[in-house]
């Protein structure tokens, strides 16, 4: 069995990248990476950015091997929790059965904030590294291997980083495991991810909150307002309803929806998964179809006005809500905030004034799973987690906005190696990782850059 100690002490940072009052931890992480890349006899650089560091690190290339890049983050998420109420048991759908940043391992799974988003799966492609390196001395490829602290902010310094650096950071692939697998055991290729757009919309109402029984039903209440609006975004059967927000999408194919099917009952998997009490979306789609392969429209904050306990009876000066687009192959994040922006402008209660203030973007991602490297990162994967199960070949509903900054700078297609769990808990309380996927991952480094050796 692999040590673990390494990842272990990654985790007991506490790298959130999102909340200034951590980023010494950031940076500390960021150190550790170089002192233990260096320790490898690996060439290290810690390139400074105006957030986090961002590290490199390579081997001694040679003239004619492949050059391969393995990306990975080691930021992670906030913690964050509802406190617990008088007399109210910890629940583990909402709140830490254990320390976040002191990892814990139960029946084979390891716990703790960042453990599988995404030090697990990054750490796990080190240590196959340095076992190779360890028994034969090198590599069997040139490496750089490319660690940021962004991603759970957007990586707003990372494009910029590429395009500075693009020539000394120029090589023939990307591999990322920072994705998930269908289920246990199940080696996953994911060959598309969807894109990205979000914005902010806020009502201004009245000056400043006003009694309700004085002045209710002579001005407009910017939280009526608001649920107004956000309820204009979708039919009553699912579907988005922004004028022109499908015209550029690119159906699935025939190959897809069968290979999606065949790896089950989705839609039983979807609830199960959930806890909802049942399916809503877009009609003519399965819940797999729905989450990997078509585009949404998701409010995720909606809120003004008294949130506390008991009553206030006011009329709030503002109202808000967050949202976001997750967008499919040929979709255009600009065109889609432009197309919503004009929405929410023409269907905007009266009574109130409209702001709206444009979020982060990111391009839908695919690959040709069966072209040659595509092949090879299967027959990696098979090396890692055996012929038991078939492959899986998936899309994925998140984003990951630099694997299209890889393609758009580098030129470069990227293999999606995931070794998450649908259960994993990421971006959420109890996030988790087993430990023989820590291995696997192991195993499929060094059977990928044996795979993609020339």
């Amino acid at each position: 069995m692999p040590p673990f100690d390494d990842l272990f002490t990654v985790l007991r940072f506490a790298s959130i990248s999102t909340d200034p009052a951590h980023r010494a931890d950031v940076r500390t992480n960021a150190d550790w990476l170089v002192h233990k890349l260096r320790s490898l006899n690996l060439s290290v650089e810690l390139h400074e950015t105006p957030g986090h560091p961002i590290v490199i690190a390579r081997n001694a290339h040679v003239a004619g091997r492949r050059t391969v890049m393995i990306y990975g983050h080691y930021d992670v998420q906030p913690v964050d929790e509802p406190e617990l109420k008088p007399g109210e048991q910890r629940d583990p759908n909402k709140h830490w059965m254990t320390q976040p940043f002191e990892p814990t391992v139960k029946d084979g799974i390891l716990f703790a904030r960042g453990s599988t988003d995404n030090k697990g799966q990054h750490m796990a492609h080190l240590r196959g590294i340095e076992e190779t390196l360890a028994a034969h001395g090198e590599l069997p490829v040139n490496l750089i291997f490319l660690l940021e602290g962004e991603e759970e902010i957007g990586s707003p310094n990372l494009k910029p980083f590429l395009e500075a650096h693009r020539e000394e950071l120029q090589c023939d692939l990307v591999a990322i495991s920072d994705t998930g697998m269908v289920a246990s055991g199940v080696g996953t290729f994911t060959y598309g991810l969807r894109g990205i757009a979000c914005l902010e919309a806020r009502l201004q109402g009245p000056e400043r909150d006003l009694h309700s029984g004085i002045f209710g039903g002579a001005v407009m209440n910017p939280n009526t307002a608001i649920a107004r609006l956000a309820a204009t975004l979708h039919h009553a059967d699912g579907k988005v309803a922004i004028e022109g927000f499908y015209d550029d999408v690119k159906d699935l194919e025939p190959w897809e929806r069968e290979a999606w099917k065949a790896l089950g009952d989705g839609d039983a998997e979807t609830l199960q998964l959930t806890g909802s009490p049942s399916l809503w979306g877009e009609p003519g789609w399965n819940a797999v179809e729905q989450r990997w392969g078509r585009p949404t429209a998701e409010i995720n904050g909606i809120g003004g006005g008294w949130q506390g306990a008991g009553s206030k009876t006011v009329i709030p000066r503002e109202a808000m809500m967050k949202v976001s687009f997750r967008l499919v192959p040929d979709m255009q994040p600009d065109k889609i905030l432009q197309l919503a922006a004009a929405h929410l402008h023409k269907h905007c209660p009266p009574g109130v004034k409209l702001d709206i203030e444009l979020g982060h973007t990111g391009m839908a991602y695919v690959m040709d799973p069966h072209s040659p490297f595509g092949l090879a990162a299967q027959r990696a994967l098979k090396t890692a987690f055996g012929d038991t199960h078939p492959m899986a070949l998936i899309r994925e509903g998140g984003s990951i906005p630099i694997v299209q900054a890889f393609k758009d700078v580098l030129g470069v297609e990227t293999l999606l190696l995931g070794l998450a769990l649908p259960d994993c808990q990421a971006h959420a309380p109890n996030e988790n990782f087993p430990l023989a996927n820590f291995e696997a991952g192991v195993k499929l480094n060094q059977a990928l850059l044996r795979e993609l050796a020339v």
